[in-house]
């Protein structure tokens, strides 16, 4: 994909990740973003749906804006694309910077689109970031501009983020989880986008929101109020159904940083520490070319 010719994505990469707080409105333009929008939503309209990803790879959990924390995880792991990544979304709302952490993410699958996926989280739907701090972070930061343009431009973009990623073939991972909506790889692969808001009931939804739950068989309506809730049967129903080795997915803060489920055929995987003033260990995991992994962990500083 042609990048266009007066986006600098390295000049942008640059600035974002040397800027402050209060410098990044004077250092990345109203029209900065909407280039890299424009050029971010053209290399997802060209992914699949279900993206598959050769090892090795490190796949990241929720971020939520805590920009320091995500320049800790590549300054760990190795940037892109001397590392391969997989981020299972929730880039946005709740911590400071929001705008940074896209901006970042956004740059790299620009230029580096075969080293980084990008999957759609929860919070990337605008009736959810609309109201947990996204959109109060344009208003406050872009204010000269047109917030509800600067706001529907980025989740136009988000609409167009795949939902499910395939690692060397037997790994599954998604934002939420799992339920028995699913059928087949190729179901997965043919999930409608660009969805702006997605149908309830839906797989779509299920995917971005759904939770394992001890002590039920079966699904059941999630107590969110947004997808479900599914037993350890469906996690082994579903990796039998996919010939799958185990499935990857993010979504809840588990205060190690990592957490297994159904016999270690689910993780869990949160990359943020001091989530929300907690003192909790963020993680993420290392997929190694045998399909194993290794964890690792990022304590609260």
């Amino acid at each position: 994909m042609a990048v266009p010719f007066s986006l600098q994505v390295d000049g942008l990469i640059y600035r974002v990740r040397n800027s402050t707080y209060g410098q990044f409105p004077l250092d990345v333009t109203e029209h900065d973003l909407r280039q890299l929008c424009d050029a971010t939503m053209d290399v997802f309209r060209q992914q699949q749906t279900l993206v598959r990803i050769q090892p090795p790879v490190n796949v990241c959990g929720d971020i939520h804006g805590q920009f320091t924390d995500l320049l800790r995880i590549f300054s760990t792991l190795g940037p892109p694309p001397e590392k391969k990544y997989l981020f299972l979304g929730d880039y946005v709302d709740r911590g400071p910077q929001s705008l940074e952490t896209v901006v970042l993410l956004f740059c790299y699958k620009v230029k580096y689109p075969e080293s980084v996926t990008l999957l759609r989280g929860n919070h990337e739907c605008s009736n959810i970031n609309r109201v947990y701090g996204f959109y109060s972070e344009i208003e406050q930061r872009y204010h000269q501009a047109d917030t509800r343009r600067l706001f529907d431009m980025f989740n136009q973009t988000f609409a167009w983020m795949p939902y499910v990623g395939l690692i060397g073939d037997r790994i599954l991972c998604m934002h939420g989880g799992i339920s028995d909506r699913i059928t087949s790889l190729q179901q997965l692969n043919e999930l409608r986008r660009p969805l702006l808001t997605l149908p309830s009931p839906s797989l779509e939804m299920d995917l971005l929101w759904a939770d394992p739950m001890l002590d039920i068989r079966g699904v059941e309506p999630s107590p969110r109020g947004a997808g479900v809730v599914f037993g350890e049967d469906v996690v082994f129903q579903i990796c039998e159904l996919l010939n799958l080795n185990y499935i990857i997915r993010a979504h809840e803060l588990v205060l190690e940083g990592i957490e297994y489920f159904a016999d270690e055929r689910l993780v869990t995987v949160f990359s943020v520490p001091r989530y929300h003033n907690q003192m909790n260990t963020g993680a993420a995991l290392t997929i190694a070319e045998d399909l194993s992994h290794d964890v690792t962990f990022f304590p609260p500083t």
